[in-house]
């Protein structure tokens, strides 16, 4: 008898979820600043064929940009 369709998906979505928290970890460990959530986006974009090089890219652009805001609000 095959497993039921409600399983597979269960256990796709829990298997998803250990990939964002072990790379949520490495991010930590690198200091990346990104939460769990941005986290998702990011490797949901790269799934979908936007290049790593290029978010990578953009994200340090918002870094930047980030702290340029805080330097004149501070």
């Amino acid at each position: 008898m095959p497993p039921a369709a409600g399983s597979h998906e269960s256990e796709k979505q829990a298997a998803a979820q250990q990939a964002v928290d072990i790379l949520h970890e490495i991010s930590t460990i690198l200091n990346c600043h990104l939460d769990r959530r941005t986290l998702s986006c990011c490797i949901s974009m790269i799934e979908n064929g936007v290049n790593p090089e290029a978010l990578a890219a953009q994200k340090e652009k918002f870094k930047v940009q980030d702290v340029d805001r805080d330097a004149r609000a501070g």
